[in-house]
């Protein structure tokens, strides 16, 4: 499963990206506006900083402004994907850019229907919104795999990018289901690896080696 990184901090992002495992970063209008800065400048090095797919959210809510915008933002650099609401303007502009060669992803996503909708569309990523759809006592991960089950009975390209992802937890039945990505908050990516028996283990081996008074080089 391909983890992305839902900031849009550089500094946060550069340094993760130095790991080698970050596959694509999302972002939203709220999270760029927050860092401050000239919009498009920001999500221009954010896709500098990347090498993955960089998801860039239209502003408008009608065709004609999604359509503008997103030719706008696509042009920035290679690797931006267009972001989408899950309306009917927004699956029409969907369909536009996918006859254009331009890379969308799909947002909002609640339910499978939605989900097929937007396949049949031509999106190339579609979020459904996990966390959000627990919050409101329903079961996010069971939406993953239904998702899935259909995108596979009819052979739909469409990769689901699990969205609002809170906890490890989160990640690992995402995996489990069957999501092609998954995107993180900064803090619980760089969480994943987090464990007392490695962190207790790691001193272990440590403190047997100092002992040893032996070196490699």
């Amino acid at each position: 499963m391909k983890l992305f990184v839902d900031s849009a901090d550089l500094h946060e992002l550069r340094a993760l990206a130095d790991t080698g495992l970050v596959d694509g970063v999302t972002t939203n209008r709220s999270l760029i506006a927050k860092q401050g800065g000239v919009f498009l400048d920001t999500l221009a090095a954010i896709c500098a900083a990347v090498e993955g797919p960089v998801s860039a959210e239209v502003a408008s809510t009608a065709y004609a402004g999604m359509m503008a915008e997103g030719e706008r933002l696509a042009a920035i650099a290679a690797n931006v994907v267009v972001k989408l609401p899950l309306t009917w303007d927004g699956l029409k502009a969907t369909q536009s850019f996918a006859g254009r060669g331009i890379r969308t992803n799909v947002t909002l996503c609640f339910t499978a229907v939605q989900a097929l909708m937007a396949a049949k569309a031509g999106a190339t990523f579609i979020s459904p919104f996990v966390g959000r759809i627990d919050d409101h006592g329903g079961r996010g991960m069971e939406l993953i795999a239904d998702i899935r089950a259909i995108y596979d009975q009819y052979g739909f390209p469409t990769e689901i990018l699990a969205a609002s992802i809170r906890t490890e937890t989160h990640v690992k039945d995402a995996a489990l289901a069957g999501a092609d990505c998954a995107t993180l908050p900064p803090k619980l990516f760089q969480g994943l690896l987090t464990h007392p028996l490695t962190e207790r283990g790691l001193r272990q081996f440590l403190d047997d080696w100092s002992g040893s008074g032996q070196t490699i080089l």
